[in-house]
């Protein structure tokens, strides 16, 4: 289970790595919220959601960590409802 965790977070950190290599290479950053890449990056990264709604500013590399967290948490969550509905059958 904590391999999966792992991947889950390895998952995590990849994703907002990908999104911010985009970003940095397709300058300038769009202003709107328009754009369909914006919005499946904060689809995908939920500091970046929350940083666009609640106005504040996040780093790249906390984002990294943030979104790696995030999604070692949904695994946390994932691994253990797996876990227990594989347990009933």
């Amino acid at each position: 289970m904590k391999y999966r965790i792992v991947m889950w977070s390895s998952t995590g950190f990849l994703v907002a790595g990908f999104w911010a290599l985009y970003f940095f290479s397709t300058r300038p950053v769009p202003i709107t919220s328009a754009e369909p890449m914006w919005t499946l990056a904060r689809l995908t990264c939920p500091i970046v959601f929350a940083s666009f709604y609640f106005h504040f500013p996040v780093g790249v590399y906390w984002a990294l960590l943030a979104n790696a967290a995030t999604y070692a948490l949904v695994g946390l969550f994932m691994e253990t409802l797996r876990h227990q509905l594989n347990h009933t059958k």
